[in-house]
């Protein structure tokens, strides 16, 4: 029976017969298409709360949470001692400062090359076994390109094809360029044993060097971004909104990270500290918290506290301007800066009096507290230019928001940085919008994804606001708590005052039931779904556990960052989803790039829990990009019928 074809099918296939003009090129495309949804699904990599460690990212995107190791150990475990595999992973790892060292020692002799670049294309075969030879090919150097196919798709252990492997070795080394090679090699491992990065959030604030994993993620092959609230407000910032601007600063001098902001964006501090000089006397509440991480020597903290000091006002001042100009948002309670008797040096939260352990406001006018004075306005004026006009930071938040979203539903997995809002009940809690409408669950998150995007692009002054409300307001899903209080933690001694009560989401995560739910609210099933989290630190050492719901839910915040290292007890989660599994990942502390390159120290997992094995290997066909590949066959294979039928020419 002939089949009939609709106006809109008609299009679509005269569109593709564009692409595929015969018979033989659209039959090939089908055979090349079910080849690739046959081969085993891409291993997929999870890290969230980097919080600019740079280091200690760079390390374990470099070893694939420990994938390159097992490959390694897979490989040569019965062929090398223990020793040589871990000086053999430092090479993968950081290849051209390897060969440095070995230089330097005299062992980069004729025979280490020889023997280390048959042992890289053997583990280069083997990560690249899943994929098609022009995938593997498109990863490959323009200047290696060929070559390097060959010595894949050659085995030396071919008895006639031997002497051809073994020359090909031979001359690389004989002409110089077994540096090269060797390069171009332990990237393409790195390159094809973990398929898809994914960041589940915060990538910003309390370490260093967030700009330089925001340079190694816009040189990575595939990556995706779930936006935290520590990057929701730098991207508010490089918007212009002057609260955001205030509250990146203010972090950034809590924690003694000015470097990224003065040396890496290129924004210039000096009126601010000028400014601070000359208004406030210093004080031990704004002493950064790490004094001893380097970017203002010792002798020049007292001028670090003062500036501290001077942003925080500002910073208090500019956010109660905003919750005035949103009474939708419910952060009254946030009012702060009129509810402090000045003459008694206390202040009213809710019903209760508390003495204030620094009462020096020069700027504040009690008649008028939100007012900025004009030097303030000057100062907030030159720091929203110097951030709009930041060239790097600016490449960098518009990588966020091409790369990146609220959340992210990818291969039956929903990935967000923070929470769902809800009730205690355990319905989704309904949220008042900017335009008076009532949203909640997905539809809620939708909004807020939409609002982010619109105060960058469209320069819209609200959604530059709701931004801040992404920040730190009581039902943002970024934020997840009812309040930040970052008033009384500088100015209460009392510490029950420093309290931010969670949202009851983090309760429900415990219930499988609950977690089911979300899912379902995002459209995926049940029986293989899960929910990926950031933002909270598991406390491994009090015995909290990173999976919950029955294994429905994985939270991967261990505390990558320094600072909670201490509390958390480990350094860090990672989730690795291969074909064959779901494994979770907990890593010690990293000793640094230097120990690593020199002495092979590893970042040593401690935990390895693979707490989800697959019943039979997931296949390309069974993921999101599997079903495009499918339909896109399905495509291919009317477009087969029509040639055959006369309905295509």
């Amino acid at each position: 029976m002939k089949r009939e074809y609709s106006a809109d099918q008609i299009k679509i296939l005269q569109l593709l017969s564009k692409e595929f003009p015969t018979i033989q090129k659209v039959g090939a495309e089908i055979v090349n298409l079910n080849a690739i949804s046959n081969l085993p699904k891409g291993t997929e990599h999870f890290m969230s709360d980097l919080h600019g460690e740079s280091e200690a990212f760079e390390h374990i995107l470099n070893n694939c949470s420990g994938v390159v190791r097992e490959k390694v150990r897979d490989i040569f475990g019965s062929s090398m001692s223990e020793e040589e595999q871990r000086d053999f992973c430092t090479l993968i790892y950081y290849p051209a400062e390897k060969i440095e060292e070995l230089r330097l020692r005299g062992e980069n002799t004729e025979e280490w090359y020889s023997q280390t670049l048959y042992r890289l294309v053997d583990v280069a075969r083997s990560v690249a076994s899943k994929y098609t030879r022009s995938k593997v090919r498109k990863a490959l150097p323009d200047g290696y390109r060929n070559v390097v196919d060959e010595l894949l798709h050659t085995s030396g252990e071919e008895h006639d094809k031997q002497a051809y492997y073994q020359h090909i070795i031979s001359t690389i080394i004989e002409v110089g360029e077994a540096n090269g090679f060797i390069e171009a090699l332990c990237r393409l491992i790195k390159r094809m044993a973990v398929d898809c990065l994914h960041v589940v959030g915060d990538i910003y604030d309390r370490g260093p060097h967030a700009d330089r994993i925001m340079e190694m993620l816009c040189a990575h092959h595939r990556v995706d971004v779930q936006w935290g609230n520590h990057d929701i407000v730098w991207m508010g910032a490089a918007a212009g909104s002057d609260v955001c601007i205030a509250t990146v600063l203010n972090f950034a001098l809590q924690y003694n990270t000015l470097a990224i902001v003065e040396n890496a964006y290129g924004i210039s501090l000096r009126d601010l500290v000028e400014y601070a000089q000359e208004t406030y006397r210093g004080s031990t509440w704004f002493l950064p918290r790490n004094p001893d991480d380097a970017y203002y020597v010792k002798n020049r903290m007292d001028n670090l506290s003062r500036a501290h000091e001077a942003i925080a006002i500002i910073m208090f001042k500019l956010e109660g301007q905003l919750i005035l100009r949103h009474p939708e948002y419910g952060m009254e309670d946030r009012l702060l800066l009129d509810k402090i008797d000045y003459e008694n040096k206390t202040v009213r939260l809710g019903d209760r009096v508390y003495a204030l352990n620094e009462c020096n406001f020069p700027t504040v006018d009690p008649a008028d507290p939100y007012r900025l004075t004009d030097a303030e306005t000057e100062i907030i004026k030159g720091l929203r230019k110097a951030f709009r006009h930041s060239v790097l930071l600016q490449k960098h938040v518009r990588f966020l928001y091409a790369h990146g979203s609220l959340y992210k539903v990818y291969n039956g997995n929903l990935l967000f940085h923070g929470c769902v809002p809800m009730r205690e009940d355990g319905s989704f809690d309904f949220v008042k919008t900017t335009t008076g409408g009532m949203l909640s669950g997905k539809g809620y998150m939708d909004y807020c994804d939409k609002m982010a995007r619109r105060a960058y692009y469209e320069n819209d002054a609200d959604a530059r606001d709701f931004v801040y409300y992404l920040w730190c307001g009581k039902q943002s899903p970024l934020f997840g708590r009812a309040r930040m209080t970052t008033f009384e933690r500088y100015f209460i001694s009392d510490r029950q005052t420093w309290h931010e009560p969670k949202n009851p989401y983090y309760a429900m995560i415990e219930d499988s039931e609950s977690v089911c739910r979300i899912l379902h609210e995002f459209g995926l099933d049940q029986a293989e779904s899960h929910m990926i989290n950031g933002h909270v630190p598991v406390r491994v050492g009090a015995g909290e556990s990173p999976i919950k719901a029955g294994g429905k839910y994985v939270l991967i915040d261990g505390g990558f960052c320094k600072a909670y290292h201490d509390t958390t007890g480990i350094a860090g989660y990672t989730l690795i989803f291969s074909s064959k599994g779901l494994r979770l990942v907990a890593h010690g502390s990293f000793e640094g790039k230097l120990a690593a390159i020199r002495e092979n120290k590893d970042i040593l997992s401690t935990t390895d829990v693979v707490f989800e094995r697959m019943s039979r290997r997931k296949l390309v066909r069974d993921t999101d990009d599997g079903k495009r590949i499918l339909e896109r066959m399905e495509d291919l294979r009317l477009l087969l019928e029509a040639y055959r039928s006369g309905v295509i020419q």
